[in-house]
């Protein structure tokens, strides 16, 4: 038995174990490593909302949503956000939201971060969080408007 599947086996029946049955799909949609960008570098974007801080996520708790792999600390994350990614998944793919709002994709840190009205929105620095804690409706609205010719290029 190849190294995969031994472990995607010994993952679902961890799973099972723990009536966590959603987890074998979201493994099942985990595509190869590489393949894939991997969003907020590997933090969990749910738990920004749960726990107020950013969390690692765990290499194998993973779901592809929007072209963007993402990781969750626990399966209870996991959960939460495939049952609605659009609430917690990061604004602009991850990208920063003050650089995005200037007309500009570039990646952000995702420890340098931001809810505003319910929507997570991550930084490349301080300086660009400060800004957008300003005027936050403002920024989202320029971000979002510049989103929509710069989300298929690639970030600086």
């Amino acid at each position: 038995m190849s190294t995969r599947r031994a472990f995607l086996k010994a993952v679902t029946t961890v799973a099972e174990t723990a009536g966590l049955g959603g987890l074998p799909g979201a493994l099942a949609q985990t595509p190869k490593p590489g393949s894939e960008r991997l969003g907020l570098k590997g933090y969990d974007p749910v738990a920004y909302f749960t726990l107020g801080k950013p969390t690692p996520g765990i290499v194998g708790l993973e779901y592809v949503w929007d072209g963007v792999r993402y990781r969750f600390a626990n399966a209870q994350h996991l959960a939460i956000f495939r049952a609605s990614p659009d609430n917690y998944a990061p604004q602009f793919g991850g990208s920063c939201a003050m650089n995005m709002a200037n007309g500009n994709r570039l990646e952000a840190d995702p420890s340098i971060w931001v809810i505003s009205s319910g929507r997570l929105y991550v930084f490349a620095g301080q300086a660009g969080q400060a800004r957008f804690r300003q005027d936050p409706e403002a920024s989202a609205m320029k971000a979002a408007a510049n989103w929509q010719s710069l989300k298929d290029k690639p970030s600086q």
